[in-house]
């Protein structure tokens, strides 16, 4: 008998794309035995190939793109025979819609702006939604006419009731384009068969995991990184989306992070900062277990500084550049440094196309504050075991993370840390291992690194310290072990609940 299948769904990270999330993926599908894995990667654009070398434990890869101008099931097969999908479309007439999606539709829109949704309802309005898709065009559906007066209506109803300011009507348009988007997972109805469907966030790339639970009974399990809704609220605050939008994004993504934490049977946080959240959000705290990432500490191990770097002071930072990593403040924390230490350099690897305006602003402040010469962007490399020995220490100035790879790593490799404490970094990050700042706060960060940079045997003692913690605590030896015991629970369940069911 072969192994069972778990359903990895991932949201614009792996295996197409870097970050600290495909990094605990990528260990995960290679490193773990006792099943094996199909990936269901949801993502902004198609993508041609996978950026990472895929384990022979990836058995299939489903690849769901969001915001191509087309719909993904015009770029990919997902399986249904063509007749099928031509008929699903000459069924979806305007009085099928009208019939049988839009109550559905309408239903959905007023649970999203109730304060006090009942997951329960919500739970049963997808799974119809599921049904209702198995037999009609997702595309001929979201843009008749019906669904446009059904969320018009709705939309009406609840500006009016919560005394709202008006909506322009292109924000209303956007908004119904932003549902659809949301929603694209519904149209793949032929999810493949797994055991186990893994979540690797709180938001909406849960529908695959409910429609695989819906047709197939599958179990639902969550590891919850950085809190998708506490990672959404954040960058809304940052962005200057008009109030109806920011309202129905806030709205839409806390009824989904209450249904998915409802719908999982097994829900893994990386760290303890998590858990008041999952909480707050109706997690069942009988369902939290916690698992730390794990590293290899054979290949992330103490390696001599570069022989181009050895009489240069230098911090090290692996960082995608976007609004979270707060490059910003790590430019502001150069310039403080610049002043005690002019000859400072600090390189920061990782992906600067991503968000090119983010990128334009870093440089443009960089260029301000004159720190040309002393901060690089790198870009991104694959081999970050060799970028953390590069520096006399490394730096983190997110506001927001989940348990952090580069922390770990940097840790493992000898190489202290100065961080924001943000997330479970301070679970990681213990005051013998580095030092923890306030986030923004330019001015403390400099300050910690002129300190260590100026104080050989801390930064060294330090150093030492911070390998041990890594091989005492953060082994990938004990993340995968915790892995397999977790899925092994919940396959035994499903074994129990199959003869439940026969005896019945």
């Amino acid at each position: 008998m072969g192994k069972e299948a778990v359903m990895l769904v991932l949201e614009g990270t792996y295996p197409y794309n870097g970050g600290g999330v495909s990094t605990w993926a990528h260990l995960l599908c290679s490193k773990v035995q006792n099943v094996n894995f199909k990936l269901y990667s949801i993502n902004a654009n198609f993508e041609n190939k996978p950026k990472y070398d895929l384990s022979p434990n990836i058995t299939e890869v489903i690849q769901v793109p969001l915001w191509t101008p087309d719909e993904p099931y015009d770029y990919i097969s997902y399986g249904d025979e063509y007749y099928k999908t031509v008929g699903k479309k000459e069924w979806t007439t305007t009085a099928v819609v009208e019939k049988n999606f839009v109550p559905l539709f309408s239903k959905l829109l007023n649970l999203i702006y109730d304060e006090n949704v009942d997951v329960k309802d919500l739970d049963e309005v997808f799974r119809a939604l599921w049904l209702y898709f198995e037999d009609y065009d997702y595309k001929e559906t979201m843009r008749s006419e019906p669904v446009w007066k059904a969320y018009r209506e709705a939309i009406s109803k609840n500006i009016v009731r919560d005394y709202s300011p008006d909506a322009a009507l292109i924000d209303i348009t956007i908004g119904l384009r932003w549902i659809y988007r949301f929603l694209i997972p519904l149209a793949i109805t032929d999810v493949p068969k797994c055991a186990i469907a893994h979540l690797t966030l709180s938001g909406f790339p849960v529908i695959p995991a409910l429609i695989a639970h819906y047709k197939y009974g599958t179990k639902i399990m969550l590891t919850e990184h950085g809190v998708f809704i506490r990672e959404r609220l954040l960058a809304l605050n940052n962005s200057e989306y008009p109030f109806f939008l920011k309202r129905l994004l806030i709205q839409f993504s806390e009824a989904i992070a209450k249904l998915a934490y409802y719908k999982s049977d097994a829900i893994v946080s990386v760290n303890q900062f998590n858990i008041k959240w999952e909480k707050m959000y109706g997690a069942d705290p009988k369902k939290i277990s916690i698992i730390y990432n794990g590293i290899d500490s054979e290949k992330f191990k103490p390696k001599p500084k570069p022989q181009h770097l050895q009489k240069i002071p230098t911090v090290v930072a692996a960082a995608r550049i976007f609004e979270l990593k707060d490059v910003l403040t790590m430019i502001r924390s150069c310039a403080v440094v610049k002043k005690e230490i002019p000859e400072i350099l600090y390189l920061v690897y990782g992906d600067d196309k991503a968000v090119p305006e983010y990128t334009q602003t870093c440089l443009e402040l960089i260029e301000e504050l004159g720190v040309e010469e002393n901060f690089r962007f790198m870009g991104p490399r694959n081999d970050s075991h060799e970028i953390f020995p590069e520096g006399d220490l490394s730096i983190l100035t997110s506001i927001s993370e989940g348990f952090p790879y580069t922390v770990i790593e940097s840790m493992s490799c000898g190489v202290p840390v100065v961080s924001t404490d943000v997330g479970g970094v301070k679970e990681a990050l213990d005051e013998n291992s580095g030092y923890l700042c306030k986030p923004k706060n330019a001015e403390e960060i400099g300050l910690r690194i002129i300190e260590l940079l100026q104080d050989n045997e801390k930064r060294l003692n330090m150093a030492k310290h911070a390998r041990q913690r890594v091989l005492d605590n953060f082994t990938i030896s004990k993340f995968i072990q915790q892995y397999e015991d977790i899925y092994e629970s919940l396959l035994q369940e499903n074994i129990v609940e199959s003869k439940y069911m026969e005896v019945e």
